[in-house]
Formats: structure tokens, sequence, C-alpha cells
């Protein structure tokens, strides 16, 4: 399996940029600090401009990738998006057990995000926190039921789907899937965001993570044992 995935590229929906920017060195320059100038000013304040001057390149040149930055942030949350999809495929596919491989996915998608080598351009440790304090600006759009149409959120609605079978394979009579598995995921951003921001409303800390909490929250749901 580690060969299978050994030259891995996470697909990015096609219409969402004009051109694929990991077809050349610019393209994967604007990727790599795109990520660090959001992660560093956040999205509101980041502009193509201010992205040009970090990377020594005109403006002009990143609208020959990207229609505008709401494309570029769906890029970023899609690859990271496809990027969890081949962590959750790669830590669950030798797992027999249903309510083993369940336990692995909830720690593969609640956990804070570790820095992959296979990606050079991508810092995914803070393409993380991107999606944990941005995410939703994807989503909240007026055009989203348009956008999600065009499947734009087809990735992430795919692992959210991945982790809904693993819920039913672990107990095939549960009556809420979709949603549970829908909790996990977004939830676990919530989490992560409120251990930054808002502590006196999360009982998670670095000494009780989100994992902890989710673990306990879908198993004991799901009457399995810890």
């Amino acid at each position: 399996m580690e060969r299978l995935f050994s030259n891995l590229t996470i697909t990015v929906h096609p219409k969402i940029y004009l051109k694929d920017p990991e077809s050349s060195d610019l393209g994967l320059r604007i990727i790599e600090h795109s990520i660090l100038l959001v992660d560093e000013i956040g999205f509101e304040a980041f502009t193509f401009k201010k992205l040009g001057q970090r990377i020594g390149s005109n403006e002009s040149s990143i609208y020959r990738y990207f229609e505008n930055k709401h494309k570029l942030l769906l890029y970023l949350t899609n690859w990271y998006w496809g990027w969890l999809e081949y962590k959750l495929v790669m830590e669950t596919y030798s797992i027999n057990s249903p309510e083993d491989k369940l336990k692995q996915a909830l720690e593969v998608i609640t956990r804070p995000v570790e820095t992959d080598s296979s990606f050079s351009h991508i810092d995914e440790v803070k393409l993380g926190q991107i999606v944990v304090n941005e995410f939703s600006k994807s989503y909240l759009t007026k055009e989203v039921d348009d956008e999600n149409k065009e499947g734009y959120f087809a990735i992430y609605k795919r692992l959210i789907h991945r982790v809904r079978d693993m819920i039913l394979e672990s107990c095939p009579d549960y009556k809420h899937p979709a949603s549970l598995a829908s909790t996990v995921v977004d939830g676990a951003l919530h989490q992560h965001f409120l251990m930054d921001h808002f502590t006196s409303i999360t009982d998670c800390k670095k000494s009780s993570p989100p994992t902890v909490f989710f673990k306990h929250l879908v198993l004991n749901t799901l009457n399995i044992d810890a």
C-alpha cells in the first residue's frame, strides 16, 4: 500500500482553478505561499496583490491560475480533505475489525495535523489550521448550492461518506450514520477552534484532546467498547 501511494497526487475539481497549479513551479509556489500567508494574516486580509509581493510575481500571474481568492480557498480546503481521505485510507485499510477500523478513523479525523513529507510544497500543519479557521467561509455563501452541484465539495462529502460507512459496518442498525459522521468531521474542526479561542466553552485541551471526546461520543452512542 505504501508503494501504491508513493507517487500520490491529490486531485482537486478542475473547475475550481483556471490552470492547474500542480503543473508549474509558479503554481506550486502560489499554493505553498498562499498557505503561509493566509495562516499569517487571515483570509479576510489576504489578497492576490499581497501574495504576488510575497512570491515576487505579478498579481496578474496569479489570476491565470485562480479566478478569485474564494476559488483559491476552495482549492486549499479541497486539497486538505483529499489529503485527510488519503490518510484515512492508509491507516485503516489493513484493519479487519469494523470496530477497530472506526476507532482508528476517529483518531485520523480528530487528531492535530502533523507534517507529511510526501508533499514538499504543502505545510500540512498550517493548512490544517487554515481549515479550522476558514473552512466555513468556503461554503457559507450565496453560491453554495450551485458550487455543490458543480462538485466543489465532493471530496469533503466523500470523506464523510467513508466515515458513515464505517459507522454502519460497526452498527448496521444505527439510524443516523451520516449525521454522526458529519458531526465528527465538522465538530473536530470546531473543537480545535474552541481550544485556541474560547477555552471556557470546551472541555478539550492538550491533556484531553478532541479525539478523546469524539471517541467517547461515538463509541458510547454505538455501544462499542472503548
